[in-house]
């Protein structure tokens, strides 16, 4: 049975440097009728948990670790027994959500994550967050973001533990990379394809700087 992605939207609040802001992420869910991950578990893990519906949840996978991609995490985690997976280098962001919970796995470069047909390969692309990951599909010609990339440009670089020249770096040799007709899923906000961002690299850039 082939994959298909879910998307459920959930609204909470997105916490860092001092500042809170109101946020709605997209919960992203790959599987078929019988297993399914989930990618970010952003703030309700109830909502979560009746999307997933009487699926085995295998896998949480965190695209990195600002609160609001993870803060449901460990009860989803714990209802579900699915695995916590997180790039160490965002370690330091999670112990300020979760100081008494750690991952259960550590996310590498290059791994393939599988779930009920999907094949997710991980991408290390630094820059919103040390740890930040990117998950791409070419079975189903989509790539997972998180705050990587979004329609119209770079995630925010502005606060702690983030970098522009960084993330420029990240989208241009590991994103851009992909071929066009890939279909961007994204953290938050509406989809988009590589082939519509492509074209604005120097944009972003000139605007960046």
């Amino acid at each position: 049975m082939a994959s298909r992605i879910e998307r459920l939207v959930t609204s909470g609040q997105f916490s860092l440097d001092g500042g809170t802001w109101d946020v709605d992420n997209n919960v992203w869910i790959v599987g078929d009728d019988h297993e399914a991950i989930v990618i970010d578990a952003a703030h309700d893990a109830d909502a979560i948990v009746e999307a997933v519906g009487d699926r085995r949840l295998t896998a949480i996978v965190c695209t990195h670790a600002h609160n609001d991609h993870i803060d449901a995490a460990p009860a989803l985690a714990d209802r579900t027994g699915a695995t916590i997976w997180l790039h160490p280098d965002d370690l330091p962001l999670w112990k300020q959500t979760h100081p008494d919970r750690d991952p259960d796995a550590h996310l590498r470069d290059g791994q393939v994550i599988e779930a009920a047909g999907a094949d997710l390969r991980v991408l290390h692309t630094p820059g919103h967050a040390p740890g930040a990951v990117c998950l791409y599909d070419p079975g189903l010609a989509t790539v997972f973001t998180g705050d990587t990339l979004f329609q119209g440009g770079p995630g925010a670089t502005g606060r702690s533990w983030s970098h522009f020249p960084t993330i420029i770096d990240s989208i241009r040799d590991r994103l851009l990379a992909l071929p066009p007709e890939t279909k961007v899923l994204t953290g938050h906000g509406d989809p988009t394809t590589i082939g519509a961002e492509a074209p604005h690299l120097q944009e972003w850039i000139d605007r960046g700087h």
